[in-house]
């Protein structure tokens, strides 16, 4: 661990570890996480020589604040708000007419995306608009007061008198570092278990979303997966002695920082991180093809030689985030090449990962896990098969 507030780099020797880094939504550049979410502890499980599992599989959020991605609540949508184009239409008649506002996240981040590409948004802008005014000023205020306040704050729009602009932003990640349910981290596809070490959260992938994470089931991989790995930990380490070190623990970690504030590098992590972002953004979003993707896959291996001469302007030790934002976007840029790769591999839409050259499903050659691995340089795929319950098989949404 590096040490913030004083430098340096301290090791701690434990008999278990868990890994509960959150997800890794600021690879985009529109997106309702926080900065802190930059998918560190799934470039740490890549960089081991470990799989990651269905990288692809990305939520997006139809209700994200325009150009902040700052997520404004479903409440909104559940308690009755509009989304209405330039036209002043509510365009989910055309896209899923039964459930209008309260189609499935992907759908109708979709719908915003296809409105706003065909020039349907507002004022031919990259949103749309959602319109709470005619749920009245004391329901907005007593029951969607934060939708109110981060409107009026980041935007200076009133939601009381004016519709709020939105656009779909990158919100969940529905894959990570591969574990069973007692979020052990699994090595390969017959589920070997890597002795010790664990993970739960959004950092995690059990496999609890599938393809398409359903509102508020993320507390499980919080709450519920959180005391699984406590428990587990707390049985493994019980007369467990620790593991042997190797020579020198740290040597690796040391190299890579030094690297950063003693090199000779003109690179300058900000801008890599800019591009990386606007990229993924603009040819991985809520519509994907394979043009697109290949596209920003080439961009991102740039990067990533691009990332080896990079030097921090700070060569201090205390409280050196321009050492942080560095380290941070270098795991960006490892675990992105995964997303993307994985992307281009899946010929098919499913759930979250909607492509516009395969738009159907593909039951029969894609109704399988994703694990991918780092391997001399470069992303090799595998897979593992899909869990189903007899009476809960797959079939076609419909609204």
């Amino acid at each position: 661990a590096w040490d913030i507030q004083a430098g340096g780099l301290h090791l701690f020797h434990a008999k278990a570890v868990l890994l509960a880094t959150g997800g890794y939504g600021r690879a985009w550049k529109i997106t309702s996480n926080a900065h802190a979410n930059t998918g560190d502890g799934v470039a740490l499980v890549l960089d081991a020589g470990l799989p990651l599992q269905d990288m692809e599989f990305v939520q997006y959020h139809p209700t994200g604040l325009y150009k902040h991605g700052i997520l404004l609540s479903e409440a909104a949508r559940g308690e009755g708000a509009y989304i209405v184009n330039d036209r002043g239409e509510r365009f989910m008649k055309t896209y899923a007419a039964t459930k209008m506002e309260l189609a499935p996240r992907d759908i109708v981040s979709r719908s915003e995306q296809t409105e706003i590409d065909e020039g349907r948004g507002i004022g031919g802008k990259d949103y749309v608009y959602l319109d709470l005014r005619h749920l009245g000023r004391e329901k907005i205020l007593s029951r969607l007061p934060q939708i109110h306040d981060l409107a009026l704050h980041y935007l200076k729009v009133d939601a009381i008198t004016d519709p709020v602009p939105i656009t779909p932003t990158a919100h969940y990640s529905m894959g990570g570092i591969p574990a069973n349910v007692r979020t052990e981290v699994i090595r390969d596809a017959t589920g070997s278990v890597v002795q010790g070490l664990y993970t739960a959260g959004e950092a995690s992938c059990l496999s609890l979303h599938g393809a398409n994470r359903l509102g508020c089931n993320s507390l499980q991989d919080a709450a519920t997966f959180g005391r699984i790995a406590g428990q587990q930990m707390a049985a493994f380490i019980r007369g467990r002695d620790r593991e042997p070190l190797p020579a020198d623990p740290l040597a690796r970690a040391r190299e890579k920082i030094a690297h950063l504030i003693e090199g000779t590098g003109t690179e300058r992590h900000a801008v890599l991180r800019e591009e990386l972002q606007e990229n993924m953004t603009k040819n991985l979003g809520v519509f994907r093809n394979e043009p697109a993707m290949s596209k920003v896959l080439e961009t991102i291996r740039s990067l990533q030689d691009r990332f080896r001469n990079v030097r921090v302007d700070d060569r201090g030790q205390a409280f050196n985030l321009d050492l942080i934002e560095a380290l941070e976007v270098g795991n960006l840029l490892s675990f992105s090449e995964v997303i993307v790769a994985g992307a281009i591999e899946r010929r098919e839409s499913r759930g979250a990962h909607f492509r516009t050259d395969f738009p159907k499903r593909d039951d029969v050659n894609w109704l399988k896990h994703t694990l991918a691995w780092r391997r001399e340089g470069k992303i090799v795929f595998g897979s593992k098969p899909v869990f189903l319950y007899p009476e809960y098989q797959p079939q076609e949404r419909k609204y």
